[in-house]
């Protein structure tokens, strides 16, 4: 088995062996599920209420898109206007940083007076904890252009519009599908959250209620769906970005 191989099936490798490490250690010493479940018994759990956990899932799943969506499309031009421009950057990024660095499980109450409790919160929750690394990978993509290029550039006529255009955003690419990697497992976290205080559906909902009733493998089955479906997003835009900017990735083009 060559190295490729190896790197392609280590995540799937390290998975099963914890995996039968942890149902070794339950059985072991006899943890009771109402404390710890072995991955057995979260397995029976998402068998036994497959319909149920379907329809919080899917709930959680499109609230997350929905709000994920919404701070693609504003960390892109905030990044893009704080990236082109040097006052920009000095005035907006750091105010930025300070807001990112509120805890945004505290905005959920705040959100919930304003637009009640529902889908409204978790979307909102999703793009405040999500849209924050988006920005900050374009505008760092845009602003860390090499002076020397830029001068190249002028001197050949190309205007600051066009150097960010045909030059800038391009050169943007691998930060930014960078950023949807960390953005899209935040704003899985931020719906959860949203909808384990604010929320009468999906997966955040689901959780408190399993967990009211010590169904702890129930609960644990919650979390196992969520993170697969964060994961799955995760290949997802590592598989885009490794076809649309292999050129910035060393040795890429033997993969």
């Amino acid at each position: 088995m060559n190295s490729k191989s190896i790197e392609r099936w280590a995540p799937w490798i390290l998975l099963v062996a914890t995996i039968g490490l942890w149902e070794i250690l339950c059985r072991a010493f006899g943890v009771s599920e109402f404390i710890f479940p072995s991955p057995s018994r979260i397995a029976e759990q998402l068998v036994e209420y497959r319909d149920v956990i379907a329809g919080h899932s899917w709930r959680t799943f499109w609230v997350t898109m929905a709000g994920f969506g919404i701070a693609i499309v504003v960390g892109v031009l905030l990044g893009f206007i704080v990236g082109s421009s040097r006052i920009a950057y000095a005035a907006v990024y750091p105010l930025m940083t300070a807001f990112n660095a509120l805890p945004k499980a505290a905005f959920v109450p705040i959100l919930v007076v304003w637009f009640g409790i529902g889908v409204g919160p978790a979307v909102l929750t999703a793009f405040l904890i999500s849209f924050f690394p988006i920005m900050v990978n374009i505008a760092t993509g845009l602003a860390t252009l090499e002076p020397e290029l830029e001068d190249v550039l002028r001197v050949l006529g190309a205007k600051r519009w066009d150097i960010l255009m045909k030059v800038g955003l391009p050169r943007s690419l691998p930060y930014f599908f960078g950023s949807l990697k960390i953005a899209i497992t935040l704003a899985f976290v931020g719906t959860t959250v949203s909808e384990m205080t604010a929320s009468n559906e999906g997966i955040g909902y689901l959780l408190i209620s399993a967990g009211s009733a010590m169904q702890m493998g129930l609960a644990f089955g919650g979390l196992v769906v969520v993170g697969a479906m964060a994961m799955i997003m995760y290949e997802l835009f590592d598989y885009i970005e490794r076809h649309t900017t292999g050129w910035a990735h060393r040795g890429s083009q033997n993969q």
